[in-house]
């Protein structure tokens, strides 16, 4: 396996050190890339190649351990290539992604880990009519979540296709579905539970929604949906969901890029003994450059997620991440990062829990220093904490990252 992946890393870091940046004069506005960060084009065929070496460095508590335990500690890299691919097909666009990530521990081999996600795309902005689909791939050994801590090997595929008619000058009208499937392997385990029993399941969804373009790089979608959980062998973890919801989406050339939805969601397990949650959710991840010299980005969630504990089987998620970076002066810059986040246990009716109300929350706190060595190449120093509390002290951990970073193609 590790053969292959180092084929992989090598020739993706070919492509980006020997690609040269290509300039465009315009956007494309019909779902193909915003041409200032496309650095390859050949024909029709445009690419993006980046390669990252987010972390060499030191992990002070390898397996999230908590306090009543002795950390591990360990020397660990992390190689993450990827690329980009768009091609153009008339009026429409074909688009593509191929990226690795190979976390490597000096020490403790068990928390190797090799992660690969391919997909592919296809937009048709036609006359009156949008036609949008894709096909995602993700086979990873990355902690699922917040809570789980063990690199559990888990495949997902998912497809997604969307159809949507032009009602009016700048309105459409449109329906979208989405599939699934998350299988864990049977050796799995989390504090003697077996995540594949616990979490394997396909989720489906059906969506109408309503577009209206605000600007040409800027539109606004309500939607109205329903999804639902089927689980392979946890079947008193099935549940619908009914959501409702208002979102914004840039386009990659607009001054702020990303996407902001907030919505209000009934989710109904179907054992009843297990209760409701009807409240809002949302999902956010945007970026705003007003200067060359400074960049604001966050992230936003809230929402149901899975737990591994049959008996408090899921939780609501809240948090958020920001982060700004600032030129100093020449080629050095700072980046400061902070996350918060706070999951909220739901409790099966008459099942004996440590905490039916429980509340676990997780920080982060992270600071770096770079110089670029050119347009493209980036050399970093980075210190990053994390700390989870919770009621359970075997949920409880304290943990440290610190060392270089490498980046090169990355915006």
């Amino acid at each position: 396996m590790f053969t292959l992946l180092r084929r992989r890393i090598f020739a993706a870091l070919s492509l980006a050190l020997l690609a040269a940046p290509a300039s465009f004069a315009q956007t494309t506005g019909d779902g193909g890339p915003d041409p200032s960060v496309v650095r390859v084009r050949l024909g029709p065929l445009w690419m993006n190649p980046t390669i990252s070496i987010p972390n060499i460095g030191i992990d002070t508590n390898v397996f999230h351990d908590p306090p009543n335990l002795t950390p591990k500690r360990d020397f660990t890299v992390t190689v993450s290539p990827k690329t980009e691919l768009w091609l153009r097909m008339g009026r429409t666009w074909l688009s593509g992604l191929i990226a690795e990530d190979v976390i490597w521990y000096q020490k403790y081999t068990t928390e190797r880990s090799a992660n690969s996600t391919y997909m592919i795309g296809w937009k048709a902005p036609l006359n009156r009519l949008v036609l949008t689909t894709s096909a995602t791939w993700l086979s990873t050994r990355e902690r699922p979540g917040f809570e789980i801590d063990v690199r559990a090997r888990r495949r997902e595929p998912m497809y997604t296709g969307s159809v949507e008619v032009r009602g009016f000058a700048k309105t459409f009208v449109g329906v979208r579905g989405s599939w699934r499937r998350v299988r864990f392997d049977q050796s799995a385990v989390f504090r003697g539970s077996s995540l594949q029993e616990q979490l394997d399941r396909t989720a489906t969804s059906a969506t109408v929604t309503l577009r209206h373009e605000l600007t040409p790089l800027t539109s606004i979608t309500f939607s109205a949906g329903r999804s639902e959980d089927q689980f392979t062998a946890a079947a008193s973890r099935n549940a619908i969901s009914t959501d409702y919801a208002v979102g914004l989406t840039f386009d990659p050339a607009a001054l702020i890029k990303g996407s902001a939805t907030l919505g209000y969601t009934v989710y109904r397990p179907e054992a009843a003994d297990l209760p409701d949650y009807r409240g809002t959710t949302a999902a956010a991840g945007l970026s705003y450059t007003p200067m060359g010299s400074t960049r604001f980005a966050g992230t936003i969630a809230r929402g149901v997620e899975f737990s591994y504990d049959i008996n408090q089987p899921y939780y609501l998620l809240t948090g958020g991440t920001a982060s700004i970076a600032q030129q100093i002066f020449g080629p050095f810059d700072v980046v400061a990062r902070a996350g918060a986040q706070r999951l909220k246990y739901q409790s099966r009716t008459g099942v004996i829990v440590a905490d039916p109300d429980r509340t676990d929350r997780v920080r982060t706190y992270g600071l770096g220093v770079g110089i670029h060595m050119g347009p493209d190449l980036r050399l970093g120093f980075n210190i990053d904490k994390e700390r989870r509390t919770s009621v359970l002290i075997e949920q409880q951990y304290n943990g440290l990252k610190y060392g270089s970073s490498i980046t090169y193609g990355l915006q």
